[in-house]
């Protein structure tokens, strides 16, 4: 490592700090959540805004900026030659709120040295280090063969539209790098698969509504059902000693299940709502004997998380195991709806998995109907770039990671010649767990969570890596 450049980058982080916090903030304070339905397009108004201030912030630090239609924005130089040119992908929009937060959502607050608001990790926070990490580059004159871009787009979370629309009609860079995972390399990401289990039947009157969870890629923490107020379910909650929460109205009684939200792509620790709403239902006599059949189905749908109930568990030694999560439940026209998201090992017969999603749900009394499938992304483990990016993290931090595949996805899956590097995963120290533990409940604090909050001093570092494993790029072949 040239330890001199290196000294320059750390004081100029530094010394830029508050200014690129203060830029993190303006962008945080916009609750861009993707939505196609309104009279906003793309993306709705949040998205507009929030790409509308990310140029502006761009423009400000001296970049030219382009607009896309509001799909995508790019923030580098005014003439480009793509294929010399590294591409910086990051996303302005966030997933919905949830429930349970202890900090407003969108008023951000810095506490400790933790930032605090949605999107602060993802990936609003990374996409101003990106813009700073151009501006630091161009700062301190480090010569870069290459030209670097940085492409922000608005609709990630929800289906990655943006990319689709955005690479059908305008340039590619030659290399594409997204920050938007742990360190180093993720060179590999499973195939996303969406779709809803919903059943034949109709529930009975004594079941008004079903409903819990609010994004496709998100473990709920909550989930409802109304039922029908009756003596029969009176006496059954006093005799059950139930742990749902129950809410008394003149005719209807509320019952609310409460689990933990964690991201789909890494569900394990968490709690998921709906599954303990369904198995607390499923002993319920007093319900119709379908209503009974069809919430131990969702039960058992929801139970677990790698694809046992669909005998789709399925594991192979690039990418890990496959997952399945149930992130959605709603009553439509009086059908129970489940919204599974699946995160596919990449070397799964996707054939084999839909038609035992078919069987299953034919076997359950449900109709299996696919929404989305995202093909998995594998980017070479032998380019160049991999070794260089990855033995540049190792000699920064003094650890021994390897590259690695992962279930979430990123933008990488949707851009040619594409992998993600950074900017989580870095190890936390005890001061670090202490002020995490003092403001954060169990479960707050991640990416997907209530009260999602950035660690400012893993950030600043993140950068400082960042820019130093750019420059280590300066010669190796795009």
């Amino acid at each position: 490592m040239n330890e001199e450049l290196y000294k320059k980058v750390d004081l100029w982080f530094e010394d830029h700090r508050e200014q690129m916090l203060s830029d993190v903030v303006r962008l945080l304070r916009i609750p861009s959540i993707s939505d196609p339905s309104g009279p906003c397009h793309p993306f709705g108004q949040g998205c507009h805004d929030a790409l509308e201030e990310m140029l502006l912030i761009g423009r400000e630090h001296g970049f030219y900026t382009e607009n896309h239609e509001y799909y995508v924005g790019s923030i580098g130089l005014e003439k480009k030659d793509y294929k010399n040119t590294i591409g910086f992908w990051n996303h302005l929009d966030v997933v919905p709120v949830g429930n349970n937060w202890e900090y407003a959502p969108f008023d951000p607050v810095l506490l400790d040295h933790f930032l605090i608001g949605r999107g602060s990790q993802d990936n609003k926070g990374p996409a101003i280090g990106i813009l700073y990490m151009m501006k630091c580059i161009r700062e301190l004159q480090i010569p870069m063969k290459h030209e670097l871009c940085l492409f922000v787009g608005c609709d990630e979370e929800r289906g990655m539209q943006d990319i689709e629309y955005y690479t059908n009609r305008y340039h590619v860079p030659k290399l594409n790098m997204i920050a938007d995972s742990g360190f180093p390399v993720c060179y590999g990401e499973k195939g996303i698969l969406d779709g809803r289990m919903i059943s034949k039947y109709k529930v009975s009157g004594r079941i008004l509504d079903l409903y819990g969870g609010h994004a496709i890629n998100m473990i709920p923490d909550i989930a409802v059902a109304v039922l029908e107020r009756t003596a029969e379910l009176e006496k059954e909650l006093i005799d059950s000693n139930t742990s749902l929460e129950i809410t008394r109205h003149a005719d209807r009684i509320e019952l609310t299940a409460r689990g933990t939200s964690k991201h789909s792509a890494f569900p394990e620790g968490s709690t998921n709502a709906i599954h303990e709403l369904c198995h607390s239902l499923s002993q319920l006599s007093c319900l119709d004997v379908e209503d009974l059949r069809l919430l131990r189905s969702v039960s058992a749908m929801s139970a677990e998380y790698y694809g046992e109930a669909f005998d789709i568990s399925y594991r192979d030694d690039v990418s890990g195991p496959t997952t399945c999560a149930a992130t959605i439940l709603k009553l439509e026209d009086r059908k129970i709806s489940l919204t599974l998201n699946i995160r596919y090992a990449i070397t799964a017969d996707v054939d084999k998995l839909f038609s035992c999603m078919t069987v299953h749900a034919q076997q359950a009394g449900f109709v299996w109907k696919l929404e989305r499938n995202s093909k998995p992304n594998y980017f070479s483990r032998q380019h160049p770039a991999v070794e260089l990016l990855t033995n540049t993290y190792n000699e920064m931090t003094g650890e021994k990671k390897e590259p690695f595949t992962m279930g979430g996805g990123t933008y990488a899956r949707k851009l040619p010649n594409a992998f993600a590097y950074g900017i989580g995963g870095l190890a936390v120290d005890e001061w670090d767990k202490t002020v995490s533990e003092k403001l954060f409940l169990p479960g707050h604090g991640g990416a997907h969570e209530p009260d999602e909050g950035l660690n400012i001093r893993l950030f600043l570092k993140a950068m400082k890596i960042y820019t130093m494993s750019v420059a280590a790029l300066n010669d190796c072949m795009l």
